[in-house]
């Protein structure tokens, strides 16, 4: 992995996490990010490498060595996005409170609503080298 690439780390058991990846894959400007789920052995690694609990259950966004967490990862994330999509990063006008908050509102219930997905679902053959771990 080269620590340039901007790296997102998301539940491999989520189906909200992996339709945001897949939404983040088809909205790109560019394909230049990197996805591992947390639960995959790198990370685990980078979660403890960066003091971040192993059960995090949340998106995190690695770039450049800086670690963003929940909304701040999923919002910064959103730089990578072409127009129209990235309408998203405007969540940014919201009090970090209110964000927090939104953040884990949905983080309490993705699995009630989304269900679960299957750890080992293989992206598109033609993605795969962006996925790691």
């Amino acid at each position: 992995m080269n620590p340039e690439e901007p790296l997102v780390l998301y539940d491999g058991e989520c189906g909200l996490c992996q339709r945001s990846v897949r939404f983040l894959l088809r909205h790109e400007k560019a394909a230049v990010l990197k996805f591992a789920p947390l639960q995959s052995e790198l990370g685990e690694t980078l979660l403890k490498q960066h003091g971040l609990k192993t059960d995090l259950g949340e998106m995190v966004l690695i770039e450049n060595g800086e670690v963003k967490t929940g909304p701040e990862g999923a919002l910064a994330s959103c730089r990578y996005l072409k127009a129209p999509a990235r309408w998203l990063s405007v969540g940014r006008l919201l009090p970090p409170p209110v964000r927090r908050g939104l953040y884990r509102f949905v983080a309490r219930r993705r699995i009630r609503w989304f269900g679960k997905a299957d750890l080992c679902s293989l992206p598109d053959p033609e993605q795969s080298d962006r996925f790691l771990g």
